[in-house]
């Protein structure tokens, strides 16, 4: 009778599954020197420095403001799974291969698909609450590039740096990207009969599409993760990962081999349990844009409502 950790053993593999396969990971990597108040409290930094003052030429240095406070933030996502699996389904001479395949099957269908969507529904959530940008235009061929490069110019007057930028598509929106007229596009023939269309990056701009189940305004996580009713698409969101701090606080991956408690009879117990969350940072929420669907169609661009390359939702 023992109880497996599996928590340490699998942190190589689930790093590897959530670089290949979690679209969000990228969110994940800036602004690591933020740190934890306590089990549940993370403390952003909003530091406040006044500019130059006018030298002159005597001993001593001109005074300057300097502020350094913190923002408490909540952890508020916090979720946890259990399996019963019958022995005759785990080979016990092969016991971690045995959890590692359960491990690779929940990541895959459940918990990687959901960490995305919560992320971009926060992401949401956050740019409403502090009054970014969310437009509603329709966008089709005609018209990306000009919407693209007005957030692009916004960015830019507002200082966000222009390396890092990430601008993560649904695929409706990455076929509508490919087709924008004015997108000057240079083929890469591989073989006599493959071409390569994709595309990578704009203006520097990595490029990351997004499975659009993932990428709605809000969703429902009663059990699992669905999009609520009232859900709206995100169909692109143009960021600097540096404008955000996405957290995982507490990983918890267990095995409970027969007869170790009441519970497990003569069956084996599997839990898992992760806790982070993601916050935007107010003093940096320029960095961060988005296009939802709307709820008629914009005067701006009615052509698109019968633009055979617009798939979503007629939006304004």
């Amino acid at each position: 009778m023992a109880v497996y950790d599996y928590a340490q053993s699998f942190t190589g593999l689930l790093q590897q599954k959530y670089a290949k396969e979690l679209c969000s990971d990228a969110l994940a990597q800036s602004n690591q020197q933020v740190k934890f108040l306590n089990a549940q409290t993370i403390k952003l930094p909003r530091i406040t420095v006044s500019g130059y003052k006018d030298h002159t030429r005597t001993p001593g240095f001109n005074s300057g403001s300097l502020s350094n406070d913190w923002e408490p933030k909540k952890l508020t996502h916090d979720r946890d799974i259990e399996f019963f699996v019958d022995p005759m389904d785990i080979d016990e001479t092969n016991l971690t291969l045995s959890v590692a395949n359960i491990q690779n099957a929940f990541e895959t269908e459940q918990a990687i698909p959901e960490k995305d969507s919560y992320r971009f529904s926060k992401l949401h959530a956050e740019l409403t609450n502090y009054g970014g940008r969310i437009d509603t235009t329709v966008i089709n061929a005609a018209i990306f590039l000009e919407q693209f490069d007005a957030e692009m110019a916004l960015m830019d007057e507002a200082s966000v740096p222009e390396e890092g930028r990430i601008l993560y598509v649904t695929p409706t929106m990455n076929k509508i990207v490919k087709e924008a007229e004015g997108l000057q596009r240079v083929l890469t023939v591989n073989t006599p009969s493959t071409i390569n269309r994709k595309v990578h990056s704009l203006d520097d701009v990595k490029i990351r599409m997004v499975p659009s189940a993932r990428m709605k305004t809000k969703y429902d996580f009663t059990d699992g993760c669905v999009a609520a009713e009232d859900a709206k698409q995100i169909n692109w969101i143009l960021i600097h990962p540096s404008c955000v701090v996405a957290r995982d606080k507490y990983s918890y991956i267990k095995l409970f081999t027969p007869g170790t408690d009441s519970r497990t009879a003569d069956g084996y117990l599997y839990q898992n349990r992760c806790y982070g969350d993601l916050f935007l940072l107010e003093r940096k929420v320029e960095g961060c844009s988005m296009n939802i669907q709307g709820d008629t169609v914009s005067e701006k661009n009615p052509s698109s409502e019968s633009d055979p390359g617009n798939t979503d939702d007629p939006v304004e």
